[in-house]
């Protein structure tokens, strides 16, 4: 019985994690946020600055994503997202030609993007996700100024360029019982483009004879890779709650006391209305077990075998039940409460035929109600 009701507990604390569990089906809205690590991006200008070669190293910086979803409801999901990632730069190098950047130059990517979603089914209180997505990625360099030992530059201040994204998600999600719907999530994610970058800036270069020359030039990111740590919330609408546990299983009834015995037989000797030992024991028990029970009369019926004639069986029997009533009020029985009465030779216990002795005939019944 105690493993069942152990089974049952652990049945009734496993149903709201089970009901959590089940693919999202329907509507959903998540956002998060974290820090994101710009890898270092290979550079290629043109005009006075030499051939390529050139790197950007960039400083940890931020991350933020928010994405509307709907739950297929077999584990699969998809969703358009809002996606916005923050870096400063940390130093430039590399090229033919040695140069320097100024200080407070950044670099902002954002965009939007389409995913597909698959969450992995596991028998576990988490539930991992992996994801695809693809969309348009806009990307800012802002301050962004370097200086050749040639005495050339380059000046990118605030320029934009556009391009085609994509990224792989890998994410866990931790549903919050006490909120159905709600859950908490942890992801990476890799985000790149799929060509170079194109800036326009200004180049401006030194003459042999002295002077300098100014004009547009371009300058092109050759890699824009981004590695992102995020954690943030998930909330489906319309999850309803689980339903309450099943309540334990009720314990096994205790078996009730047998009743006391309410009918006492009391057997006399032939033709005797005396009473025996073994009698009087007998008789004691129904006086105790009349204050145990509930009573409100207590017969004392007298009956006699078939030897003898009628008339003076009926006498036997009437002096019997007198003996036996008298015996009870000595064991305490109140006298009000005891109907004394004989039935001579009829309702034998045993039927015999007339003038046989029959011992279990010559009896009083005592009889509780």
């Amino acid at each position: 019985m105690k493993l069942r009701i152990a089974l049952l507990a652990a049945t009734g604390l496993a149903l709201p994690l089970a009901a959590l569990a089940q693919p999202i089906s329907g509507l959903y809205v998540a956002g998060g946020a974290g820090f994101n690590l710009q890898q270092s991006q290979f550079e290629r200008p043109s005009s006075g600055l030499g051939t390529p070669g050139y790197k950007t190293n960039f400083d940890l910086g931020g991350t933020g994503v928010i994405s509307l979803g709907y739950g297929l409801g077999n584990g699969f999901r998809v969703e358009i997202e809002g996606n916005y990632r923050y870096d400063h730069v940390n130093r430039f190098s590399g090229g033919p030609i040695p140069v320097t950047e100024a200080t407070g130059a950044h670099q902002e990517t954002y965009g939007v993007m389409g995913n597909v979603l698959y969450d992995i089914p596991l028998n576990a209180p988490v539930y991992p996700y992996i994801g695809v997505g693809v969309g348009d990625e806009w990307t800012t360099l802002t301050n962004f100024q370097v200086t050749a030992n040639n005495g050339s530059s380059y000046t990118k201040s605030n320029s934009t360029a556009s391009n085609l994204g994509y990224q792989a998600i890998v994410g866990v999600a931790y549903p919050v019982q006490q909120m159905p719907g709600l859950s908490l999530t942890a992801e990476y994610r890799f985000m790149g483009v799929v060509t170079p970058e194109g800036y326009h800036g200004t180049s401006v270069t030194t003459l042999p004879g002295g002077g300098t020359h100014t004009a547009l030039g371009n300058w092109d990111t050759i890699n824009n890779y981004n590695h992102s740590i995020l954690v943030g919330l998930r909330y489906a609408f319309g999850v309803t709650p689980p339903p309450p546990p099943p309540p334990p299983a009720p314990a096994p009834a205790a078996v009730p006391a047998p009743a006391p015995a309410r009918t006492y037989l009391v057997f006399f000797d032939w033709d005797k209305a005396d009473l025996t030992n073994r009698a009087r024991d007998i008789i004691k028990e129904a006086a105790d077990a009349s204050t145990h029970v509930q009573t409100t009369t207590i017969e004392v019926n007298g009956y006699t075998d078939l030897s003898g004639t009628a008339k003076y069986n009926m006498g036997l029997s009437i002096r019997r039940a007198d003996a036996v009533k008298a015996e009870l009020i000595r064991d305490g029985v109140p006298a009000n409460e005891i109907e004394a009465q004989g039935f001579g030779e009829t309702h034998p216990l045993v039927p015999t035929a007339n003038g046989v002795r029959e011992p279990q005939n010559r009896r009083v019944e005592i009889i509780l109600k």
